[in-house]
């Protein structure tokens, strides 16, 4: 029988050191250096270029593993833009999510004209098993217009709202973390590396983040401790983290 070769082949490090880190990086508001320190003090040496290698290798993988586990999207999607900007050039981060306030998918573009809309709603429609009962948008044209050139959304209900009404606070609330990370990098810079980041810290971010306000301290950890044991099957971990 032919042996399946390890997720972290060829690393030197054991995969419980590379999954905390990596965990750590898209879950709190740390740099790479701020993870380097951490693991010096439970006496791992590393540099924060290593993080960064590790982060780059495994973090998409993981969100991916964490999107295919994680419940049915709902059914109806709330979609978002906001502008953000790359050493110096404005740039659109596209953004859906869906009732509940789990991401769907994001998308970093130049414009918000019809062929970016409808860019995203093919993106969205690949990532997501089902076609959503309605959509919630601002009142942005190229919506309308890009929905009305894709058969499977094409008569899907359509809710415009405006954005001082402050009715699709699901997906303009889901951009706060975003920001909250934008401003401890200062700032974004490269396209291609900001989209590869952004896809994988709010998967992975979310998949830690229990809405603890709504849940009694006892169900809160019961929670939490299947979402760590999820994450350990996730990332193939059978060492106890708390060992090293």
């Amino acid at each position: 029988m032919k042996n399946t070769r390890s997720l972290y082949y060829g690393h030197r490090f054991p995969a419980v050191v590379i999954s905390c880190a990596v965990r750590w990086y898209f879950r709190f508001q740390l740099s790479l250096r701020d993870i380097e320190e951490l693991l010096f003090e439970r006496g791992v040496v590393v540099s924060y270029e290593t993080i960064r290698r590790w982060c780059n290798k495994f973090g998409a993988a993981f969100a991916h593993r964490v999107k295919t586990a994680r419940r049915k999207p709902g059914t109806t999607w709330h979609l978002d833009e906001v502008f953000v900007t790359l050493r110096g050039e404005p740039y659109l981060l596209w953004r859906a999510v869906d009732q509940h306030g789990a991401e769907l998918d994001i998308l970093l573009q130049k414009r918000r004209d019809k062929a970016a809309a409808k860019r995203f709603f093919k993106r969205v429609l690949a990532s997501c098993p089902e076609v959503p009962r309605k959509i919630v948008t601002d009142q942005l044209r190229s919506y309308p217009a890009a929905k009305a050139e894709i058969p499977e959304l094409a008569n899907v209900k359509h809710v415009f709202v405006k954005a001082s009404a402050r009715l699709n606070n699901r997906a303009e609330n889901s951009h706060q973390p975003t920001r909250e990370r934008e401003r401890r990098m200062r700032g974004f810079r490269d396209p291609e590396r900001t989209q590869v980041f952004l896809s994988s810290f709010g998967p992975i971010r979310q998949h830690f983040a229990i809405k603890r306000h709504l849940l009694r301290a006892s169900l809160y950890r019961k929670q939490l401790g299947e979402r760590f044991a999820t994450w350990h099957r996730f990332t193939e971990v059978t060492q106890n983290p708390s060992a090293f």
